[in-house]
């Protein structure tokens, strides 16, 4: 069966959209996540999978869109970007069916041994890294039976999470307690919430990876952009 879950941009709870697909992944643990990222605009989208990773899901990124890119003149190394990621990375053009039966074979294959792929974690800034692991190991001393990875539940709570908070206090107050305590060392640090202090840090990270894996190459103008120069020409445009 495959799932269409809501077009988004993130995993917060300020939406339906963003709250359905959040607890669908989370709770129903589908065999894998295509995540379907816009290559023309690479980094905005990266912000989610980075999300997606914090949640250990099975997971491949579908670079859709390449077509859109190497118009705009950005060149993607899909093989950097699997290395960055650590996950597979399968580049389309979903418009023109390019790809998708590629995809579609890595999906399964990641499917049936999801068990064997080795995890890679995404790190983020030192003071924020080792408050997370605090918690993370804090949490698990505490067998939460949540279902839910040790370490995603620990961001969340980082980040005041009202939907995880609830779920967490019914088994452990004493982990919502060093949570806050966490938060407001963050807080103290960087002088602003630590919700505001994660987002940067993933926003942080996907710049990086970005930079790293595509690069912009000089475009010549298409016949069409010729055409607009002398259509649109304050004078000549009229004639």
């Amino acid at each position: 069966d495959i799932i269409d879950l809501p077009g988004i941009y993130s995993f917060s709870t300020y939406s339906l959209e963003e709250l359905v697909s959040r607890e669908y992944i989370a709770f129903e643990k589908p065999d894998i996540v295509i995540n379907v990222v816009d290559a023309s605009v690479l980094e905005r989208n990266l912000y989610f999978t980075l999300q997606l990773k914090e949640m250990e899901v099975p997971l491949i990124v579908c670079l859709n869109q390449t077509d859109m890119a190497r118009s705009k003149g950005i060149v993607i190394d899909s093989e950097k970007l699997q290395a960055s990621l650590g996950v597979p990375v399968v580049s389309t053009v979903a418009v023109r069916g390019e790809g998708l039966h590629e995809l579609m074979e890595a999906a399964v294959e990641v499917a049936r041994n999801k068990h064997a792929i080795e995890k890679t974690t995404i790190k983020y800034g030192a003071e924020v890294e080792e408050r997370i692991e605090k918690l993370t190991r804090f949490i698990e001393s505490k067998n939460l039976n949540s279902g839910n990875p040790p370490k995603w539940i620990a961001i969340k709570l980082l980040e005041g999470d009202s939907e995880v908070k609830k779920m967490v206090a019914l088994n452990s107050r004493a982990v919502i307690a060093l949570s806050e305590t966490l938060a407001d060392e963050i807080e103290s640090i960087h002088q602003e919430p630590c919700f505001s202090v994660i987002n940067s840090e993933r926003y942080s990270v996907a710049n990086r990876i970005a930079g790293r894996i595509q690069k912009q190459v000089e475009m010549k103008a298409s016949v069409s952009e010729r055409l607009d120069k002398v259509v649109m020409h304050r004078v000549f445009g009229y004639v």
